[in-house]
């Protein structure tokens, strides 16, 4: 093989094109279009010219070496990416809109709702592959830029409460919307609603009033006696720490599918928990230093609970109960924000910087998924209607979609 030298008294006379497919070509670096007259030097030192064949045989082959390393490089970036199960979804809105909740009517899984802040109430009819948005004629009439905060089917009949306090109701599967005239005494703000059979809801305000209806929302009864700051005001002598600094709201609240309800306070220093026929909420101290984030029902029935910079824990057993046990996962610092079963086996989690973590042993270990690590936006709530649907809503209009 000759020694070659290219030397700055050779001028650029032929043109270099390496047989690179279009998707290797993106991985050139810095290799020069214009390739300058290249002179061979003898064991004399004197410069002997090139033929213009045996130079291009040796550049196409050094091109060759230098970009094969990087069309394995292409491959595997491209493997990683087909790991992911979730895609996201643009949706036509604001960039600052935050998504909160979302819902199928379940005659109908094509058919679906998604809802957020600044009065977001966006439509599907292929599940979920596409969105548009929705008006509600009662709700635009006023001054207020709605938060629809929680949305809920059964059947064809559909409810929505969001704040300030405004009750949506349809009986023909979302086509069309009936604003349902509310108290203002109601006690708080109403964060979450749930259809629980015909023309009937069970609806929840952030100060711990429980609502139930029969008659499409006309009248409503009152499932607990008193707010949660009333019990607190009673049980602030029970041992129940940080009672005493309690604000009277709710930070988040969930309910399982028998109809308990667990509650972070407002502050994260203890949460509540009620039963059917329970007349007060239940304070418990936080078994964890750090203070709660988020509280929710495990598929098996157990609770998970997560703290505020990223820590999991697994409460032993199933039902209500105050022993927790931390589960290591790889959050990177970042807060942890909820948590969404898919089956008793498989969860995913959710939270801050595009965070998402899945567990495939019902919570024992988690692995991260990479999908939105290059989002920036944080991932508020998982939500799975089935086993092959799921969404994952965030802020500025971030939604992901699960491929399964």
């Amino acid at each position: 093989m000759a020694n070659l030298q290219l030397t700055d008294c050779a001028y650029p006379t032929i043109t270099l094109k390496a047989s690179l497919n279009r998707q290797q070509r993106r991985y050139r670096t810095s290799q020069a279009r214009f390739a300058p007259k290249a002179c061979s030097v003898n064991h004399n030192g004197h410069q002997q010219s090139v033929t213009r064949r045996l130079f291009i045989a040796e550049t196409a082959a050094a091109v060759s070496i230098s970009v094969s390393p990087l069309v394995g490089f292409e491959q595997q970036a491209k493997a990683e990416e087909a790991l992911s199960e979730w895609e996201r979804v643009f949706l036509p809105i604001d960039p600052g809109v935050v998504l909160l909740d979302i819902a199928f009517v379940p005659d109908d899984l094509n058919h679906g709702f998604l809802l957020g802040t600044r009065q977001t109430l966006m439509e599907t009819k292929d599940g979920g592959n596409t969105w548009v948005p929705r008006s509600i004629p009662s709700a635009e009439d006023e001054d207020f830029n709605y938060r629809f905060n929680s949305i809920s089917f059964t059947g064809k009949e559909g409810w929505i409460v969001g704040k300030p306090a405004i009750l949506l109701y349809t009986s023909d599967a979302g086509e069309s919307w009936e604003r349902i005239p509310l108290s203002a005494e109601l006690p708080g703000d109403m964060v979450y609603i749930k259809a629980t059979g015909e023309k009937s809801a069970e609806m929840v305000t952030d100060e711990g009033a429980i609502y139930v209806t029969s008659n499409r929302g006309y009248n409503w009864r009152a499932a607990v006696q008193e707010t949660v700051s009333a019990t607190l005001n009673r049980t602030v002598s029970s041992g129940i720490s940080g009672a005493s600094y309690y604000t009277g709201t709710f930070n988040t609240v969930n309910r399982s599918p028998d109809g308990n309800y667990v509650a972070v306070s407002s502050r994260g220093n203890f949460y509540l928990t009620w039963e059917p026929g329970q007349p007060y909420w239940q304070p418990h101290n936080r078994a964890v230093a750090r203070r709660i984030q988020n509280m929710g029902w495990r598929a098996d029935g157990g609770l998970w609970l997560l703290v505020r910079g990223g820590g999991l824990y697994l409460s032993k057993g199933t039902g209500i109960t105050e022993e927790f046990e931390e589960v290591p996962v790889q959050s990177r610092g970042f807060g942890i924000l909820d948590i969404g079963y898919r089956s008793k086996e498989e969860a995913w989690a959710a939270g801050g910087s595009g965070i998402l973590l899945r567990t495939t042993n019902g919570g024992k270990a988690w692995t991260r998924d990479k999908a939105a690590d290059n989002i920036a936006a944080n991932l508020y709530a998982v939500k799975f209607i089935n086993e092959r649907k799921g969404f994952v809503l965030g802020n500025d209009g971030v939604l992901l979609r699960y491929l399964g």
